[in-house]
């Protein structure tokens, strides 16, 4: 299958599993998951690809078993990219139009885009993101979208998102391998956003926190923009290497304990109840209560809280921030995990899902933050297309005008040649012309004999 604009596939490699989903739009802006598959993830580490060859392997098992699902063979695929190497810079930058009397165009937003995309930056990053915060027409700032407006000179403030060169070319060869393209390469945060917190909440001013197995993904928006953007190297997998070490248990046990009967706040977990394991072969059964499993994770959620809200103050939005916090990922699913946010940030914190843009038929598999990057990976994925969709509209409208244009300015003043005399013509000049002579020396005849 070709990506079109009906469906299109997008692939989620984080650090403990690898995501694939194709997705088929429908009415009323929701999409239709067709195929999803998901598999462990061997060779990343904090969100970025170290091993080539184990991460291919890990992507052929998910795009083999969506084709299988689908029958459909796809080539390009829509990918997310998060590591703690991720990292905003804020530019401004403006250019001034030929004419202020000329209504703004798209072209002329695309082109200060293009512009601020030129931005120099360290030789070992590129830029993954330019996201405009607000314009400035002649002066005139706080303008959302300045098409239309009349204007000599336009400006904005820009959010440039960068990210390793080595990392992108990374996850570029892992797919390669397996005879894939990358369609376009989108910072995760943003794509949990479009999946999980409202338009409304990104207006009033919230903080997406996404926990993943490796990484914390931190965005900031408010009134509808991001303003920051981080990611911290600790998630879900810290947890449970704590548990392990702290329990002296298997790590598949740690993950199990934490899964099944994990909180993340001690003083809610029952201090009567216990979990019963079985070790190692030929040793004793280990009991651990809930209430010391709870304690364990707590320690390990304050750090990776206290790290994200150091990155929200860094924004310079946390007073701002009225509609709280909206957490995702697979470690949002930790028992009593809000309130502990509650508790130590003071903001009103939800659990974010991804169902509302899920059509009733794969609502109630895929409605988890677990799936809130690819969910927001296909939604930004249609948004790619529409808006590379209508720049190319755009584009061949403008080209249309310019032909219209010239067909409509007046043709360059020529010489025109004079025409010759048609043959009547030219018999009766010669005539008028022998009468003339001959009168004229009739006359002088008779002039001479006077």
């Amino acid at each position: 299958m070709k990506q079109t604009s009906d469906y299109i596939a997008a692939i989620d490699i984080g650090t403990t599993k690898i995501v694939a989903l194709v997705a088929q739009r429908t009415t009323g802006g929701k999409i239709d998951i067709i195929a999803t598959s998901k598999t462990e993830s061997h060779g990343v580490r904090r969100g970025m690809v170290l091993n080539i060859e184990e991460t291919a392997a890990d992507i052929e098992k998910v795009v083999a078993d969506v084709q299988k699902q689908t029958g459909f063979c796809f080539e390009e695929v829509f990918v997310g990219i998060a590591a703690e190497h991720v990292r905003c810079i804020k530019c401004r930058n403006y250019f001034d139009r030929d004419s202020g009397s000329e209504l703004i165009t798209h072209e002329d937003v695309a082109r200060l885009k293009h512009e601020v995309s030129k931005t120099p930056i360290d030789a070992t990053e590129q830029i993954l993101a330019v996201i405009p915060q607000h314009y400035i027409v002649d002066g005139e700032a706080e303008i959302k979208n300045p098409v239309g407006f009349l204007g000599k000179r336009l400006e904005a403030n820009f959010n440039i998102v960068v990210c390793k060169k080595i990392s992108a070319m990374n996850i570029q060869r892992c797919l390669e391998m397996k005879g894939l393209k990358v369609k376009a390469l989108m910072l995760e945060p943003l794509a949990s956003s479009e999946a999980v917190v409202t338009d409304e909440e990104k207006e009033m001013g919230v903080a997406l926190i996404d926990i993943g197995g490796g990484t914390t993904d931190i965005a900031v928006f408010h009134d509808k923009e991001l303003k920051h953007t981080a990611v911290i190297p600790f998630g879900g997998f810290a947890i449970t290497r704590d548990i392990k070490e702290g329990c002296g248990i298997l790590q598949k046990h740690a993950e199990e304990l934490k899964i099944k009967y994990g909180s993340a706040f001690g003083d809610l977990a029952d201090p009567n109840k216990v979990v019963v394991l079985n070790t190692v072969a030929g040793r004793e059964q280990r009991e651990i209560s809930f209430q010391t499993l709870a304690h364990i994770i707590q320690a390990r959620m304050v750090e990776i809280i206290n790290m994200a809200m150091f990155e929200v103050e860094n924004s310079g939005y946390e007073e701002r921030l009225n509609g709280g916090i909206v957490i995702t990922g697979g470690g949002a699913l930790l028992q009593h995990l809000p309130q502990l946010f509650h508790y130590k940030t003071g903001m009103e914190t939800r659990v974010g899902y991804p169902g509302k843009y899920v059509s009733e038929n794969d609502a109630e598999y895929l409605n988890s933050p677990i799936y809130g990057t690819g969910i927001g990976l296909i939604l930004m994925g249609y948004n790619w297309l529409d808006e590379n969709a209508a720049s190319i509209k755009i584009k061949a409208e403008t080209s249309k005008q310019e032909v219209k244009n010239q067909a409509e300015e007046p043709a360059e003043e020529t010489a025109v040649p004079e025409k010759e005399p048609s043959e009547g013509k030219k018999s009766s000049l010669i005539d008028s012309l022998k009468t003339s002579i001959a009168k004229l020396f009739n006359d002088n005849d008779d002039e001479y004999l006077n």
